[in-house]
C-alpha cells in the first residue's frame, strides 16, 4: 500500500483518480478547497462514495497554504496534482487568480515536497500552453504560445516542476491533458451543456462559428496515463484522444446521439480560445506505452447514458 495525495481532489479529474487508487488499495488523501468557481455541492457529490473508505482522508483546504502541505505530505509517497483554477474563459477576466493558483500554488506544492519524501509529483498540465498553432498535430517540441493567461499558468507550472527535478532531484511529469471529458465533467464545458441542452431539446449556443476543432479525451484514457505515469516518464508528455473535429460537428453528434430536436445558433467568439488543438500522442506510445482507447462516439454516447441515469 502506498499513500498517495490528490490535490484538488473533489474535482472531476481528482475524484477519478482518486477512485481507481482506493480500488488498487492505495491510501489516498484528497486535498480540495471546493471553490465556487463551480457549485461546491458538485464536488462533495463527487467523493461522497469514499467517505466510508478506511483508506480515505478528506482535507479540506488550499494548495497555497505551504503550512498545510508540509503537514499533509508527512509519508506521503506520490502526488497527483490536479488542483487549479480552470477556464480559458475565467482567466481572461481574472488573470491573478489563474496566476496565484496555477503557477505560485504549483510552486507552493513543489517547496512543500521539498521537506518531505515525495518520490513523484504527477502533474496536471493542459493543452493551452501550446497556444498559436505552428502545426498540427501538437508533438512536445511544438512552440508554446499561449493565448491566455490559464495557458501561460500552466506552461510556468510546467518550467517549475522542471526546474525543481534538475537543480533539486524531485521527480515530476507534466502531462498536457487535451480537453477531457465524461462522467462527473465540470458542468461549465461544450459537452456537458450541449448534452444538457440536447436533452431538454433546448437550443445550442456556440461561440463563433463552430469551425473551430478541438481534440477531446475520455477520462478513462486521462486515468489510465496517470497511473502509468506515476512509475514511469519525466517531463511532458502530450495525453489526448488523437483526434479532432469542429463544434459544429461535435453539437450534431450530441443531437443525433440523444435524438434531440435542438437547434444550433452562434454569438460572438470568446478571446483566448485556441482555434484548433489536437494532440501527437507519439512519444506517451513511444516511450511509455500509452495510446488511447475510447473514440470521440463512443465516448459521448457513455457520457449522455450517464448523465441521463444522473438526472
Amino acid at each position: 500500500m502506498e499513500k498517495i495525495l490528490v490535490t484538488g481532489g473533489a474535482g472531476f479529474i481528482g475524484s477519478h483518480i482518486i477512485d481507481r487508487l482506493l480500488k488498487l488499495g492505495n491510501e489516498v488523501i484528497c486535498l480540495d478547497n471546493f471553490d465556487s468557481y463551480y457549485d461546491p455541492s458538485i464536488k462533495r457529490k463527487n467523493i461522497h462514495f469514499f467517505m466510508e473508505n478506511k483508506n480515505f482522508e478528506l482535507v479540506e483546504g488550499d494548495i497555497r497554504d505551504e503550512h498545510l502541505l508540509k503537514s499533509i505530505l508527512d509519508e506521503v509517497d506520490y502526488v497527483f496534482h490536479e488542483a487549479a483554477q480552470a477556464g480559458v474563459r475565467t482567466s481572461v477576466t481574472d488573470p491573478m487568480k489563474s496566476h496565484d493558483v496555477n503557477a505560485t500554488g504549483t510552486l507552493n506544492l513543489l517547496k512543500a515536497a521539498m521537506d518531505s519524501n515525495v518520490k513523484k509529483i504527477i502533474n496536471a498540465s493542459s493543452s493551452s500552453v501550446y497556444g498559436k498553432v505552428k502545426y498540427l498535430p501538437f508533438d512536445e517540441e511544438h512552440p508554446n504560445q499561449p493565448l491566455s493567461p490559464y495557458g501561460v499558468s500552466k506552461l510556468l507550472a510546467e518550467h517549475y516542476c522542471r526546474v525543481f527535478d534538475e537543480l533539486y532531484g524531485l521527480k515530476s511529469v507534466s502531462l498536457r491533458y487535451f480537453t477531457v471529458y465524461g462522467p462527473r465533467m465540470r458542468p461549465d464545458l461544450a459537452i456537458s451543456i450541449f448534452t444538457r441542452s440536447a436533452l431538454n431539446n433546448e437550443t445550442i449556443t456556440i461561440f463563433g462559428n463552430g469551425e473551430k476543432t478541438r481534440d477531446f479525451t475520455y477520462i478513462d484514457d486521462i486515468i489510465e496515463a496517470n497511473l502509468i505515469f506515476m512509475k514511469k516518464g519525466e517531463g511532458v508528455y502530450n495525453i489526448g484522444g488523437g483526434h479532432s473535429i469542429s463544434i459544429n460537428e461535435l453539437a450534431q453528434k450530441i443531437i443525433k446521439i440523444n435524438n434531440s430536436k435542438s437547434e444550433v445558433v452562434y454569438t460572438s467568439p470568446v478571446k483566448g480560445d485556441a482555434d484548433h488543438t489536437l494532440a501527437s500522442y507519439q512519444k506517451a506510445w513511444n516511450e511509455i506505452g500509452w495510446k488511447p482507447k475510447i473514440k470521440i462516439d463512443e465516448g459521448l454516447e457513455m457520457y449522455s447514458k450517464w448523465f441521463i441515469n444522473e438526472n
